[in-house]
C-alpha cells in the first residue's frame, strides 16, 4: 500500500511509491490536502496544525512529533489512528530537566541578576549531590533521566501507576514525599494526573525542596504552588506551565524561587535526527504491510 506523506522536511526519505509532501510544495493553508493519508503536524506548531487535520479526508495516520499526545485525542474520527514520539525528546528533555535542577538548586538565576548589575555576590547553593531524589512516571524521558543522573552522587526513586520498570506504585508517594530533595515530574496528562501536586501534597513536600516540571503544567495546581513559592519554603524549575503560554504578568512570572522555561524541552536541535528518523522508520514498516510503533489510540 501506498501513502501520501506530509510532513516539515523537505528531504524526508520515503519508500518507493510514497509521495512526499512539505510547506515547500504543499502549504496546509492554501493547498489541497484531502489526498494526505499519513500526516505529521509540524512540531511546536500549535492547535492550528491539528486543525487542519479536519480536511484531510483520506488520512489514515496521525503521527505527532511529541511524546504528549493529549491535545490530539479530539481530532481522531473512526479509521484514524494516533501515533506519538515516545524517545524522540528522550535527551532533549532530559537534558533541560536536570538543567532546570542545577539552575534552581546552584543559585544561576540570582548570579545572572548580579551579574547584570555587576554584582560579585559569593553565595553558599545547594548542590545537585547528596540529593534523595523522586522522579514521578517512568517512561522513556525518565529512563534518560535516570541514566544522566547515574554519575551524580543521588539517590533516585522512580514511582507510577503500575509499578513499571521496578518502580514504586504511586499510592506509595504521599508517605515518601517529605524525604525528597528534588521532585521531577515526567508523566502523561490525564484525569488522574491532572492537579496531581495540590496544595495538599505540595505541603507534603520538605522545606526547601525543589519540583521540577518536564511534563505537562496541569499536573501542578498553580495556584497552590505560587503559594508556597512565595512563602520562601519550595523551589520551582518549570518548563510548562498552566496556563500555557504564560501571559504577562501572571504572578508565577515574579514568583519567589522559580525558574520558567518557554516549553523548549523537546525543542533543540536534537529534535531535528531524532524526529525525522522516527517518521522514516514508521513509513518503512507501513511499507512492509506492518503496524507502525508507538501507536496510543485509535479513532
Amino acid at each position: 500500500m501506498t501513502h501520501v506523506v506530509w510532513s516539515q522536511w523537505d528531504d524526508l526519505i520515503v519508500p518507493d511509491g510514497f509521495t512526499r509532501l512539505s510547506p515547500a510544495n504543499t502549504p496546509l493553508d492554501s493547498s489541497d490536502v484531502s489526498g494526505i493519508t499519513f500526516y505529521v503536524p509540524e512540531y511546536m506548531s500549535g492547535k492550528g496544525s491539528l486543525e487542519v487535520s479536519k480536511k484531510m479526508s483520506s488520512l489514515q495516520y496521525l503521527q505527532v512529533p511529541n511524546a504528549g499526545f493529549d491535545d490530539a485525542i479530539s481530532y481522531l474520527r473512526p479509521g484514524v489512528v494516533l501515533c506519538n514520539a515516545r524517545g524522540v525528546h528522550n535527551a532533549s528533555t532530559a537534558e533541560l530537566g536536570i538543567g532546570l535542577a542545577i539552575t534552581a538548586r546552584r543559585g544561576f538565576a540570582d548570579f545572572a541578576k548580579a551579574q547584570a548589575q555587576g554584582v560579585w555576590l559569593h553565595t553558599q547553593y545547594a548542590s545537585l549531590n547528596d540529593s534523595n531524589i523522586a522522579i514521578i512516571g517512568a517512561g522513556s524521558i525518565s529512563s534518560t533521566l535516570q541514566s544522566y543522573l547515574a554519575p551524580y552522587d543521588v539517590n533516585v526513586t522512580v514511582y507510577s501507576r503500575s509499578g513499571a520498570n521496578n518502580s514504586k506504585l504511586m499510592t506509595q508517594l504521599d508517605n515518601d514525599l517529605p524525604a525528597y530533595d528534588i521532585v521531577f515530574l515526567i508523566m502523561p496528562l490525564n484525569d488522574e494526573s491532572r492537579n496531581m501536586f495540590d496544595a495538599r501534597r505540595l505541603a507534603l513536600m520538605k522545606d526547601g525542596a525543589l519540583i521540577v516540571n518536564i511534563a505537562r503544567g496541569a499536573v501542578i495546581n498553580t495556584d497552590a504552588l505560587i503559594a508556597e513559592l512565595n512563602s520562601g519554603r519550595l523551589y520551582a524549575g518549570l518548563d510548562v506551565t498552566d496556563p500555557e503560554p504564560l501571559p504577562v504578568g501572571h504572578p508565577l512570572w515574579s514568583a519567589k524561587n522559580c525558574i520558567i522555561s518557554p516549553h523548549i524541552g523537546g525543542d533543540s536541535t536534537a529534535f531535528i535526527s531524532r524526529g525525522k528518523r522516527l517518521v522514516e522508520e514508521q513509513l518503512t514498516l507501513l511499507s512492509q504491510g506492518k503496524e507502525p510503533i508507538n501507536i496510543v489510540a485509535r479513532g
